[in-house]
């Protein structure tokens, strides 16, 4: 298992659990998250039924919709196949329906959730809730969807055990479903010098890297223009010289799905097998 510093950094209540509306409750959440260590059942659907019937009330981690959504409008169109994984009880399927986008599924491993998220929006056929684990979407055909969405699915694999296996079958799963020049949107606190190698190591896609000041930090503060990527060299310490190290910034890395990488990556693959 590879060791990754940062992804301790996850809160134990969720894939897309995470801060409530109040600044306090966002503070603990923070000093619980720096202060987690060791692996958590992440990928063990009864650890999650378990903690959506003790706290069914509404989680989005990370970031609101209202503060991502106007990234989501330079790369999502409203008629676009939109994917969010590790749902949860997070308000941001029905709030992107509510902006008009026409056709979004929901997946997360806790059945009591979705069940929960099923009968929440029964009356919403444009919002559509399924009981899948990200490490297998085998029910999706390949090439399927325009957008998926990733706000602390990737980073609660990277607590748990197995870290490196099971989010290189995510990944691997979500290149095969999204189309040519689709976007995987991933949200996280990863920092480049930790994700980039990850993202890289499929050769599935061209990375383009944004970043959000945290969700606690007061508006008037907030100093990053969200939808204006950053330089960002192979190894990412680009990013550290630009916004400095210790940034109270959530990564944003938008993966856009090149067929022509992936096909260059199998004839370089082939040719190392034939001069072996």
């Amino acid at each position: 298992m590879l060791s990754f510093p940062e992804a301790t950094a996850v809160h134990p209540h969720g894939y897309a659990f995470g801060v409530r509306a109040r600044n306090t409750e966002s503070e603990e959440s923070e000093r619980e998250m720096s202060s987690s260590t060791g692996t958590h059942a992440y990928g063990e659907p009864s650890y999650w039924d378990q903690r959506y019937s003790e706290d069914p009330g509404p989680f989005d981690w990370y970031q609101k919709y209202k503060t991502l959504a106007p990234l989501f409008e330079v790369y999502i169109r409203r008629s676009h196949h939109l994917l969010v994984v590790g749902c949860g009880n997070s308000s941001l399927g029905e709030e992107l329906v509510s902006d008009g986008y026409l056709d979004v599924v929901n997946i997360d491993i806790s059945s009591v959730v979705v069940e929960a998220m099923q009968k929440k929006h029964e009356d919403k056929p444009e919002l559509k809730y399924i009981k899948m684990d990200v490490r297998d979407m085998s029910a999706f055909e390949s090439s399927s969807f325009d957008a998926i969405i990733d706000k602390g699915t990737l980073d609660s694999l990277m607590c748990g055990q197995n870290a490196h296996h099971n989010t290189l079958k995510m990944l691997q799963e979500v290149g095969r479903i999204l189309k040519d020049n689709g976007v995987y949107i991933l949200i996280t606190y990863g920092e480049p010098s930790y994700r980039l190698h990850l993202l890289k190591e499929l050769q599935f896609w061209t990375i383009n890297l944004h970043v959000i000041d945290r969700m606690e930090k007061n508006p008037e503060q907030r100093t990053w223009e969200l939808t204006k990527p950053l330089p960002l060299s192979k190894d990412g310490n680009s990013t550290a010289a630009i916004i400095g190290s210790n940034a109270e910034v959530h990564y944003i890395y938008v993966c856009i799905k090149d067929e022509t990488l992936i096909r260059q990556a199998n004839v370089n693959a082939k040719s190392e097998e034939s001069r072996s």
